[in-house]
C-alpha cells in the first residue's frame, strides 16, 4: 500500500481554480459527526483524539484557509474501541489530512488507478461494496466523520481492500489546493443535507460555484453521479447541474439508480418513509 505522497501546493495566487466566497465544503449530511469527535472523554476535555498524530487531525486546515458557509453541521460522535484501533494503525497508509499545503500525487497515491471522489460516506458501506465490485478504480473518500472514517477503514482492511483512500476534512480545501486539474475519473455525492429550510438552502453543497469548481478537477468523460431523497433538492440539483456548460446529462431528466450504487442504510430509511430517490447523471464533456 502506498503512502500518501504530496508535494507543495501552488500558492494561492497562483491556483488554478476560481476561489468563490460563500462556496459550501462538502460533508455528507449522514455523517453525523465532525473531524474533532474522538471518545467521550477526549470531547469532553476538548482535545484531539489522536495527539501522536497516528490519526486523523481534528482541525486539518486550521486558519490557513478562510471561513465559509458550511454544508455540514459538525456533531461530536463516539468512536468505538475497534473504530479506533483502525484509525490509528491504517492511517499513516490509507489517510489524508486535508491540510490545503500540499498537492495529492493521485498516481502515487492509488498506484496508477482512475480514481473518482466521493465526498460523504456515512459509515462507508456503500463505499466498501462500491471500492470491492471494482477494483480497478480507486475511491478517494472524503468526510469528516470520525467514526465512519474508522469503520471504512476497517471494512477495506477485512476486505482486502486495496483502492480505498480516506480524507478527512473540507473538500472544498480538498478540491480547490490539493486536486490538479483533470486529475478526477469521477464524482459521486450521495444523500447531501438537503438542509430544507429556505433560510438555509444556501448550505447545499449542489450549487453552481461548487461545480465550477469541481468540474475542473475531472477529467473529459468523468462521470458525476448524485442521488438525494428529498425531492426539492433533487429538482435543484437537476437545474444546477444541466446548467453547467461542461456537464452533459445521460438522460433526459432524471436517472433510474444505477447497478453499482449499493442501497445504503440512509437510503433504507428514507424509502421506508415514502421518500423517492432520484439519481442524477452528468458527464464531463470532452475539452
Amino acid at each position: 500500500m502506498s503512502e500518501n505522497p504530496l508535494t507543495p501546493a501552488p500558492d494561492a495566487a497562483e491556483a488554478d481554480a476560481p476561489v468563490t466566497d460563500g462556496t459550501p465544503p462538502a460533508v455528507a449530511p449522514d455523517a453525523g459527526g465532525s473531524a474533532a469527535s474522538g471518545s467521550a472523554s477526549a470531547s469532553r476535555r476538548g482535545g484531539p483524539m489522536f495527539p501522536d498524530g497516528t490519526g486523523p487531525a481534528a482541525d486539518p486546515a486550521g486558519s490557513h484557509h478562510e471561513r465559509r458557509i458550511r454544508s455540514f453541521q459538525p456533531r461530536r460522535s463516539r468512536v468505538s474501541p475497534s473504530q479506533a484501533d483502525a484509525l490509528r494503525r491504517l492511517w499513516p497508509t490509507w489517510g489524508l489530512d486535508i491540510d490545503g499545503l500540499s498537492r495529492i500525487d493521485l498516481d502515487a497515491f492509488f498506484d496508477g488507478l482512475p480514481v473518482i471522489l466521493e465526498i460523504g460516506f456515512g459509515m462507508g458501506e456503500a463505499t466498501a461494496q462500491m471500492a470491492a465490485a471494482d477494483p480497478g478504480t480507486g475511491i478517494l473518500a472524503c468526510d469528516v466523520h470520525t467514526p465512519g472514517q474508522g469503520n471504512l477503514l476497517g471494512l477495506a482492511e477485512r476486505n482486502g481492500l486495496t483502492n480505498v483512500r480516506v480524507a478527512n476534512g473540507d473538500a472544498i480545501i480538498l478540491l480547490r489546493e490539493m486536486l490538479a486539474p483533470g486529475s478526477l475519473a469521477g464524482l459521486r455525492v450521495y444523500f447531501p443535507d438537503p438542509w430544507p429550510k429556505k433560510r438555509h438552502h444556501k448550505r447545499r453543497l449542489i450549487q453552481p460555484e461548487f461545480l465550477a469548481l469541481a468540474t475542473t478537477r475531472l477529467a473529459p468523460g468523468a462521470l458525476v453521479h448524485c442521488a438525494t431523497d428529498w425531492e426539492p433538492y433533487a429538482e435543484q440539483m437537476l437545474e444546477v447541474l444541466s446548467a453547467e456548460p461542461t456537464l452533459e446529462n445521460l438522460h433526459s431528466s432524471y436517472a433510474p439508480r444505477p447497478d453499482f450504487r449499493p442501497l445504503t442504510r440512509f437510503e433504507g430509511q428514507g424509502l421506508d418513509k415514502g421518500h423517492v430517490v432520484h439519481d442524477l447523471l452528468f458527464r464531463r464533456r470532452a475539452v
